[in-house]
This record gives structure tokens, sequence and C-alpha cells, in this order.
């Protein structure tokens, strides 16, 4: 559908147990965009998505979809006086835009004040260390002049400021003669740490400052592409490390002051110590396995904030990993499912597929979640998933 297919809207209210139809937007049609519609089947809502690709994994799967850039203001501006609340999927999005539709009324999760802060890196690390936030050492660098200045400061992690993402805009500076891989460009320059883990927290905080969070999840890296691999949930943790990590996390997401869900990604050092490496302020990869492994899901728990209903449980049914489906090295084009199959014969493997047409190397295509009691039998069904489970092209 396009824009000339949508009705003028109207009030969300309850009365008694009528419900008026509530519209909500969606700034970007990717994956995360198409979990969150399938969950929106449950409730009573009107979706609409923006999104640039009119055959991104969304587009089929909302009431409306209007083709435009999330990141251009007018587009996004015209498109959020259509609803009555927006969401993301992803940062890149245009944020004087939601602070005009803020202004006029529009419930925006989160607040663009947050997204703003978050999606560039070195506001968001100034955050951090504003709000008192455990975070690993950094310095600001504008361009690769100031980055030449710092060869004492490492090994280190050079972030670009805005626009990296899924491992891109990240090198790793271990000595001086990599200075010279360095961004020419405003980011921020991280003291590199001793990681023992990495693992991520889900929290959703609903509009009365209400909030639920879900166990932490390991998250283990390929290191080839800076892309998580796969996860278990829950984490290992000692008890101490598991108490640090929720205080910190429910500190910073407080520090917010805004409804909506966040992805906390942590590291544990080899002192024990808990740091916050990033934030996403939306649904995530590494939330992906509540969808069959909590009682709530990460999606479901959004649209239960956006719709102003109680927050969900968010206990695990059973122990799960997550495994992403990414595109091989050597192949673009139309996609093909090598080993699918053999997959779907698994027992508690439950695959999900993005629908996107074209892989190509390193791509997000897909994930599995798998469920057992046992922690050996999740690490052996990632490694069977991981060697049967290719996508390659025609």
């Amino acid at each position: 559908m396009n824009s000339n297919n949508i009705v003028p809207r109207t009030p969300y209210i309850v009365h008694g147990n009528y419900i008026c139809r509530m519209k909500v937007g969606i700034l970007g049609g990717g994956q995360l965009g198409r979990m969150l519609l399938q969950a929106a089947a449950n409730y009573t809502v009107e979706t609409f998505v923006l999104e640039n690709d009119d055959s991104c994994p969304a587009a089929h799967l909302c009431n409306h979809f209007i083709k435009g850039d999330i990141r251009d203001f007018d587009t996004v501006y015209n498109f959020g006086k259509q609803v009555d609340a927006l969401t993301i999927e992803i940062e890149s999005v245009n944020t004087d835009a939601l602070e005009k539709l803020e202004a006029e009324g529009i419930k925006i999760y989160p607040r663009p004040s947050v997204i703003k802060t978050i999606k560039n890196k070195i506001l968001q690390k100034q955050f951090y260390k504003q709000n008192e936030i455990p975070t690993s050492a950094f310095v600001i660098t504008n361009n690769k002049e100031d980055l030449k200045e710092q060869q004492s400061f490492l090994p280190a992690v050079h972030k670009i400021g805005e626009g990296g993402y899924d491992g891109k805009g990240v090198q790793l500076l271990k000595e001086s003669g990599d200075l010279q891989n360095g961004f020419d460009a405003p980011a921020v320059l991280e003291k590199m740490v001793n990681i023992i883990k990495e693992i991520a927290v889900i929290v959703a905080v609903n509009d009365k400052k209400e909030i639920a969070i879900y166990p932490p999840t390991e998250m283990f890296f390929d290191k080839r592409l800076n892309l998580l691999d796969f996860q278990l949930s829950p984490a290992q943790l000692s008890e101490k490390i598991f108490w640090k990590t929720e205080a910190i996390t429910l500190k910073l997401v407080k520090a917010f002051d805004s409804p909506g869900i966040f992805a906390v990604e942590l590291f544990v050092d080899d002192k024990d110590d808990v740091l916050v490496n990033e934030v996403a302020p939306r649904v995530h990869n590494s939330g992906h396995h509540t969808i069959e492994a909590q009682y709530c899901s990460q999606y479901d728990m959004l649209w239960r904030v956006m719709l102003g209903y109680p927050l969900g449980n968010t206990d695990p049914i059973l122990p799960s990993a997550i495994v992403n489906i990414i595109g091989e090295n050597g192949f673009s084009g139309k996609a093909v499912y090598e080993g699918l199959d053999e997959v779907l014969k698994m027992d508690n493997a439950f695959v999900h597929l993005y629908g996107k047409e074209e892989t190509r190397a390193g791509r997000k295509m897909g994930h599995v979640t798998v469920l057992s009691a046992k922690r050996e039998d999740l690490i052996y069904f990632c490694n069977r998933i991981k060697q049967s489970l290719k996508v390659i092209s025609e």
C-alpha cells in the first residue's frame, strides 16, 4: 500500500472491553521489524512501516507500507503524522523529525533524545561518563591527525561516531602501525579490555517507569566478521557478577528516563569488573531467543509497552541458544539455503528465515533458536547447525 490508501487517525481509547485500533509506525523494515510485526498479529493494532526497499523483510506483514528514506526529515515527519506512536528497528533515523513529532503529541519509543544519544558513539560514551556508568576508558578523536597523537593509548578499538553497524565502523588498533586504519572522522578510541565474557541484557520500561529485565545472555562473536555468531542463555555468571550486571543495567536504563526496550551489551573483564560496551534502543539480535525461550518475547514486550498493557513475564521456559545464519564468503546473489532440511529435522530447533532474496558475504539471513535443559546439548547443536546450514547463491 502507499500513503494514498491511509485513512485518517482514530483515537485509541478503551471503553470497558472495547478497544479502538491504535496506529503504530515502525521506522525500518528489516528482520527486526518483521519479527515485531509477527508479534503484532496478537493485538488490535494497525501497523505502518517506512522503508526505502519495498521488498524488505517487513513489507508484506504490515497493514500499510510507505516507501521512503528514514533519514529524511520531511519523509519521517509526514509518516509520523499518520500514527499514534512510533518505534525504530535501526538507529539511523532522522531524530530532528522525531523531536518535532514528540512535541506535537506523537508517542516515540524510545524518546528521540535517547535515540540521538545512542546513535552517536561519542555522545553515548560521554553519557556513560556523566552518569557514572562503568565503561572502558576512552578518548575522542576528530580525525586521523588526532588519532596519531594517541599512540600511548594503544591497544584500543576505534569506533566511528555515526554510521557504524553490525561490525562496520570498528577498527582494532593494537600498535602504532595500525593507526593508518583508523577513521578520518569524529570517533571514539576505546581502551582495549581483556574480555572474559561478553553478555547482553534486554530491558523494557513502560510509560509508568515500571521495568522488566530479561536474564543475561552470553555472546560469542565471529572474529572475522565482528558479528554475533551464536549465544547461550542464560549466561553462566557467578552470583557476584550477576548482581553487578543487573545493577549497572538498571542504573543505565533509569538514566535514559524513557519508555521503550533496550539491549545493553556488557563486558566482564579479567578483574571481574563489568563494563557497558554499547546500547541499542530497540529490539535486538541478542533477544531473538525470547520468541521461543521466554514466556514473553522482546517483541511482544515492546507491543505491551506501546499499547499500554502490563509488562510480560521474562522468565525462561528453557535454556536456549541462537545461531545466526550468515551469508557465506564467496557467494552473492539469489539466496539458496543448503542443509535447511537437516536443521528442520532437529528436535527443539526453530528456524527463522528473514525473507531476504539476495545473499552476500556476512549478511544476516536468519537465525535458529535451540532449546534444551542441558548447556552441553545447546553447544552441540550450535556447532551442528553451523556446519549443516549454509547460505549460498544460485
